[in-house]
């Protein structure tokens, strides 16, 4: 038998040729699986410049502008399972521009506007159907961001008293008290999630819609400053971010151009970006949340300023 024969006899053997196809057909379906934007039933009470959080298996929408110009207290839970709403207790003071973030399956919303602009020191979490008051922040803040790790909330940039701070807070959430750690770049409307035992906090705004910035920064609990990160590819403010396992999302926002569509991932190992499917309906001033490895964007402006909407729409990572 010739030296040809012998290797088309191997190539054509079964075993190989099974590894052969599944070699070439992996990859194929691998990049088919690419992930699509999905709707969900609509926020009963359309707003924008919302807190929103995990709740054990449902995600909370609290407080925001209402078309109106009212800032609302209305607080609402959203079960992905049965794709429904259900109303909760308002939160004791109405907030807009508030943060939140999930310890223990529990939701906590903190600061925000209350009345004529003025940032909130108030802090709650939600447990047992009811809102408990926690102990006050050192100083309002409104329009920053929010994430736990272990049983430590931050609070994170946004806007102060007296304008934009340098300095951010942290609550020892066993001992109910507050103690001042370093701030990233200063600015505001920005999106902050944790992930990896991380902080990280993403673009943002040092003042108008012509303000935005990409900056993006990480910082591990005791270390003296944060970490500069590739920067997020396009600017924005009003966002809104979340994890997934060690992947950041980062969604919406709004521009002098109009509202933000894109929508990006960052990998925490790989320290690069890559983009995902465009927002359907794109919104600044919206709620992002995970559960699982499906991401929600909830409620927000569709257009730039005092707009509002009730849309729900999530994605899937791979």
């Amino acid at each position: 038998m010739s030296f040809l024969a012998i290797v088309r006899r191997f190539i054509d053997s079964r075993p190989l040729r099974t590894a052969l196809v599944a070699a070439v057909l992996v990859p194929a379906t691998a990049h088919a699986a690419t992930p699509t934007w999905r709707r969900g039933e609509s926020l009963p009470l359309p707003r924008t410049e919302v807190a929103a959080a995990r709740s054990g298996n449902e995600l909370v929408v609290v407080g925001g502008y209402l078309q109106s110009g009212d800032t609302s207290a209305q607080a609402d839970a959203y079960a992905p399972t049965t794709q429904r709403w259900r109303r909760l207790p308002d939160l004791p003071v109405g907030v807009n521009h508030a943060m939140a973030a999930t310890w223990r399956g529990r939701a906590i919303v903190v600061g925000g506007y209350v009345a004529r602009n003025a940032p909130t020191n108030r802090a709650f979490v939600l447990e047992s159907g009811r809102w408990r008051e926690l102990a006050p922040m050192p100083a309002g803040r409104a329009a920053g961001g929010a994430a736990v790790i272990g049983d430590t909330l931050y609070v994170i940039a946004g806007v102060g008293p007296a304008g934009l701070p340098r300095t951010s807070y942290a609550l020892d959430l066993r001992g109910n008290s507050w103690r001042q750690i370093p701030g990233p770049t200063p600015r505001e409307h920005l999106a902050v999630t944790a992930a990896g035992g991380r902080v990280y906090a993403l673009a943002g705004r040092t003042a108008g819609i012509d303000t935005n910035v990409r900056t993006f920064e990480s910082w591990t609990p005791g270390a003296r400053r944060w970490t500069r990160l590739p920067p997020v590819p396009a600017a924005r403010g009003g966002t809104g971010a979340t994890a997934v396992g060690r992947t950041i999302v980062s969604i919406g926002g709004e521009a002098p151009s109009g509202t933000i569509a894109s929508v990006y991932a960052f990998g925490a190992k790989s320290r690069r970006w890559r983009r995902l499917p465009d927002l359907p309906t794109p919104r600044h001033g919206l709620g992002v949340v995970a559960t699982g490895r499906t991401v929600y964007a909830m409620a927000g402006g569709p257009r730039p300023g005092l707009t509002t909407s009730g849309a729900v729409e999530h994605i899937t990572l791979p």
